[in-house]
């Protein structure tokens, strides 16, 4: 068999296994941190965890794709594994960025709301008083 067949048989096999564990991780951890950023609305967390979700498989299962193609043809052994870290390495950045993306831009979202949360009196103005004048 064609060593660089097999070099993309494994790159395939463990490139979409570790963009599905991080995804279930992802999805699984990000629960909480989502309900916190949407202020407890856990059906809308839901929806937007498995939008989020979605979205990561077809970025990163698009990318290994995209990213399958070897430089030169692998003649030997060495060639396999010197190819299978130089692509692997590159799809685990590419998973490490998207998450940490999308951790920054939920991350924004969640101090938004907690900077308006704390400029919103937690009781609601009950009477009216007079300006002090000058004695």
């Amino acid at each position: 068999m064609d060593l660089t067949v097999v070099t993309y048989v494994v790159y395939l096999a463990v490139s979409i296994g570790l963009t599905v564990w991080v995804a279930r991780t992802l999805s699984r951890n990000g629960q909480i941190f989502l309900e916190d950023v949407l202020r407890g609305n856990e059906k809308l967390a839901d929806a937007v965890n498995h939008l989020l979700v979605v979205g990561f498989y077809l970025v990163n299962l698009g990318f290994v794709a995209l990213y399958l193609r070897v430089g030169a043809p692998v003649d030997d052994t060495r060639g396999v594994f010197e190819a299978l870290s130089r692509q692997l390495g590159v799809v685990l950045l590419v998973l490490g960025v998207l998450h940490l993306g999308n951790v920054y831009v939920l991350n924004r979202i969640r101090r938004r709301g907690a900077m308006e949360r704390e400029q919103t009196p937690p009781v609601p103005p009950q009477d009216w008083t007079a300006p002090a004048t000058g004695a």
